[in-house]
């Protein structure tokens, strides 16, 4: 900002001066109302319709570096806001990077935060739904065992996992006398491990087979296979297995679709699907009906406070972590209790499992 010579009144100042002094003001305003606009998108991007659009779907998925970044911008603007020309600026943009760290911690906070304690004691009615990407060979059949029957899960979705693979920690688990039985969908035109989707359901649910349309890839997710299991014997919900593509660049319409794919799943009927979704809770908005998360599913770790929390990757802490691995289901089912296992961050998997537990409504 150009000033006057003391002793001498700005109206002193030759007219180019007064121009440039104009233009610096117009463009100090300008951006300002970009930045404000892209904390906008950031902190709302359901409202924008924007959330699954390339890249600010990338950005969105950690909230919790999201809020970093705006107390980082905040601090950055208020020192610069020392130099008395750019001080109005400076104020500025402090201001509208400290709306977007309060809004952020605010939609953190409100999915959970820091997490929520451990799982409530199980009960006769109870149903445990673990789910846990574990890139294939990366984690042994007898960790996946030990994790599952030291959470007594009744289901457990196992995304980038082969069949041959769930039938060891089937084994596993009936020699630690927690028998389960295992499905699995798969694409073989898809490379290693992710190509296969594995469903180890308890006998105490009943019966189950993997519906034929899902098995053999009619319909399905598009790029890695998920597994629908419905009840042959018993009344026990139908089970999703769910594997979204990831969104990178050239397959963000096979991840779109992949989404509404598995919102069609979540129907009002009796449902639980669990499973590596590669989007969080903000990449669904718009694909849940009165008022879930998708479809007729909701996300049972936002409503029990754990959905702030990473479950990817396991190379950051869970707080900066994206949420991307979900646990739902229909209003037949009440979750009563969740935990995001980050004491596993070496096993070998990028993911945390997360394990849900719900109560039958009625």
């Amino acid at each position: 900002m150009l000033t006057a010579p003391r002793g001498a009144a700005l109206t002193d100042l030759p007219a180019w001066a007064h121009r440039v002094a104009g233009v610096l003001r117009l463009l100090g305003i300008l951006v300002t109302v970009l930045c404000a606009i892209g904390v906008a998108v950031l902190t709302w991007p359901g409202f924008f319709r924007v959330e699954r659009v390339y890249p600010v779907a990338q950005l969105v998925s950690f909230r919790g570096v999201i809020v970093l970044a705006f107390a980082a911008a905040v601090v950055v603007a208020l020192l610069l806001a020392i130099a008395r020309p750019v001080r109005p600026l400076a104020f500025a943009l402090a201001i509208v990077a400290g709306v977007g760290l309060v809004a952020n911690g605010a939609v953190v906070a409100a999915r959970g935060g820091m997490g929520t304690d451990p799982l409530p004691a199980k009960t006769a009615s109870s149903v445990r739904v673990m789910t846990w990407n574990t890139a294939g060979p990366a984690t042994s059949p007898e960790t996946i065992a030990k994790i599952a029957v030291a959470m007594d899960a009744d289901i457990v979705a196992l995304p980038e996992t082969t069949i041959e693979t769930g039938a060891a920690v089937a084994v596993a688990m009936r020699d630690l006398g927690h028998r389960m039985w295992a499905h699995h969908a798969e694409d073989p035109s898809t490379e290693w491990d992710a190509g296969s989707t594995t469903l180890l359901i308890s006998p105490e649910l009943g019966d189950y087979s993997v519906i034929e349309s899902s098995a053999d890839g009619t319909s399905n997710t598009s790029t890695v296979p998920s597994a629908v299991a419905m009840p042959v014997s018993g009344d026990g919900p139908i089970v999703v297995a769910a594997h979204a593509v990831a969104p990178r660049k050239d397959y963000m319409a096979d991840w779109r679709d992949d989404l509404q794919w598995l919102a069609d799943q979540c129907g009002d009927g009796n449902v639980i699907m669990a499973g590596d979704f590669n989007a969080t809770v903000d990449h669904m908005s718009g694909l849940g009906i009165d008022g879930a998360t998708l479809g007729h599913c909701t996300d049972a770790a936002v409503e029990t406070g754990n959905g702030a929390l990473g479950t990817w990757t396991t190379e950051v802490p869970a707080i900066l972590g994206a949420p991307i691995d979900h646990i739902m289901a229909t209003k037949q089912w009440r979750a009563t209790g969740s935990l995001v296992l980050r004491s596993l961050d070496g096993s070998g998997s990028d993911h945390r499992p997360l394990i849900v537990q719900f109560e039958p409504v009625g």
